[in-house]
């Protein structure tokens, strides 16, 4: 069994209470880690805010080396860690393996924008007052950092808090979520040996006090956290004067019309509302379809779900296999279930074994009902239709999330209409709300988020900007 020591303040270490690591698909434990308590937590801080002048001031040649050197060390080891990343999640090696190399990527963006800091230059003089006046506008790193990362991507949504922090010039405290630690702390193995001062970066699997003092303690500067809405609107009312990032998921869309390509968007769909058995903060929950497409567009949807292959995560060929633990598949079993009492129809699926849930796809559904309403977070479609844009327009945004939405579509009005009035973070044309790459902003509005992410993005959250005016001689 492989042991993971946490990484506090530089160093690592064991603490007096396991945390053991289960493969969702075996049910068994494969590895152990430990728990940080108040102690390793106040060292960390100490640590932390000792280094905050340090990444301030550090160069942006060794900011960007540290950062480059990180990125192709994932690369290097992108295999193996994806072997450890399907093991503690259950997400397929396929799926894995693309986060490993989104990490990679994310590391890479990060050095670049470490190089164009954002700065400006302000004319002062355009009343009589600012005469002989300039002004400049230069942004400084809040400070210390907390980052609280979910399971569904515990590589890459870690990394898009520690590489823009350390890009930013900040120290960051990251707690990983318990399920899925081994990632991120296979990373501070990467990190230990670059030329990071000791608090820079601190990687705490936390016990709930601990975790708590991350909102609270007011030595924090800056809390980025991504999970359930539920969670994340509390920590935002407990937060007190810290700047906070949220992200926090969505019931994502789909918008299909008579001029798309309807096979390519039913393959699409597919993948977005069944990769990592739906347990994505995007992945396509309700599609809506034009009736004079509907009929077509079901019948091969439901042919390429069929088709998924069930499996071990560390098959290569395994498309669809188990969610993270039987907890969440009965909730999901019993939401279905709701929603079938409730006058929905199970076109697919709708069976659980284990912590496997069967790709499931429904229709006659309510807006009202939870597989529609709330984040299901599981292998789980709804599929409707619509007979104007319109209307289909107002059916995405009958929710109280709003991250990404999908709209496949060659009309240039409907595009337009689409992006003027989906009340979403991001619009993706003719793809599924699932894509995203790593240097775009990602957020969303109402209960799914506050601010943005995507490596640019996220520095500018993680900086203040501070004005100097001065006599121009």
């Amino acid at each position: 069994m492989d042991q993971y020591e946490i990484y506090v303040a530089g160093k690592f270490k064991t603490t007096s209470t396991e945390l053991p690591v289960t493969n969702p698909f075996t049910g068994k434990v494969f590895a152990r880690t430990f728990l940080a308590g108040p102690d390793e937590l106040e060292d960390a801080i100490t640590a932390g805010l000792k280094a905050e002048s340090v990444l301030a001031d550090m160069p942006v040649y060794r900011r960007y080396k540290i950062l480059t050197d990180v990125s192709e060390a994932i690369r290097k080891d992108k295999d193996r860690l994806a072997g450890v990343l399907a093991m503690e999640s259950g997400k397929p090696y396929r799926y894995a393996l693309g986060e490993i190399l989104r990490a990679v990527q994310t590391f890479r963006i990060a050095a670049e924008e470490s190089k164009r800091l954002p700065g400006e230059y302000l004319s002062i003089d355009w009343t009589e007052a600012g005469d002989g006046k300039e002004g400049w506008v230069k942004y400084f790193p809040v400070g210390l950092m907390a980052g609280i990362s979910p399971f569904n991507f515990p590589l890459n949504l870690a990394v898009h808090k520690i590489a823009p922090a350390l890009a930013a010039g900040n120290p960051i405290i990251l707690k990983p979520a318990r399920a899925t630690p081994l990632s991120v702390l296979e990373l501070t193995r990467i990190l230990d040996k670059t030329g990071l001062p000791p608090g820079a970066v601190s990687v705490l699997p936390m016990d709930r006090q601990a975790g708590d003092q991350l909102v609270t303690d007011p030595r924090f500067k800056m809390l980025s956290f991504t999970g359930s809405p539920q969670v994340g609107w509390k920590m935002k009312e407990r937060a007190g004067k810290k700047k906070i990032l949220l992200e926090l998921g969505g019931n994502a869309g789909v918008i299909v019309t008579p001029s798309a390509d309807v096979s390519r968007a039913a393959g699409r769909c597919v993948t977005g509302g069944f990769a990592y058995s739906g347990q994505v903060c995007i992945h396509v929950q309700r599609i809506y379809v034009h009736e004079a497409v509907f009929d077509s567009f079901t019948r091969i949807f439901i042919e390429k779900v069929r088709k998924m292959k069930f499996g071990d995560p560390l098959d290569p060929g395994t498309e669809i296999s188990v969610m993270i633990d039987e907890e969440n598949a009965a909730r999901v079993e019993a939401w279905v279930r709701e929603s079938v009492d409730q006058g929905a129809e199970i076109i697919l699926g709708g069976k659980k074994k284990g912590n496997y849930f069967e790709p499931t796809v429904l229709t006659r559904t309510a807006s009202s009902m939870k597989v529609c309403s709330l984040e299901i977070f599981g292998p789980v479609v709804t599929l409707e239709k619509f007979s104007s844009f319109h209307d289909a327009v107002g059916m995405i945004n009958d929710s109280r999330y709003g991250l990404q939405a999908g709209v496949f579509t060659n009309h240039l009005d409907e595009m337009n209409e689409a992006f003027n009035n989906l009340k979403v973070g991001g619009v993706i044309i003719n793809d599924v709300p699932i894509f995203r790459v790593d240097h775009m902003p990602y957020g969303g509005v109402k209960d799914s988020g506050f601010g943005r992410e995507g490596i640019k993005y996220s520095i500018h959250e993680m900086m203040e900007p501070r004005l100097l005016v001065k006599n121009k001689v």
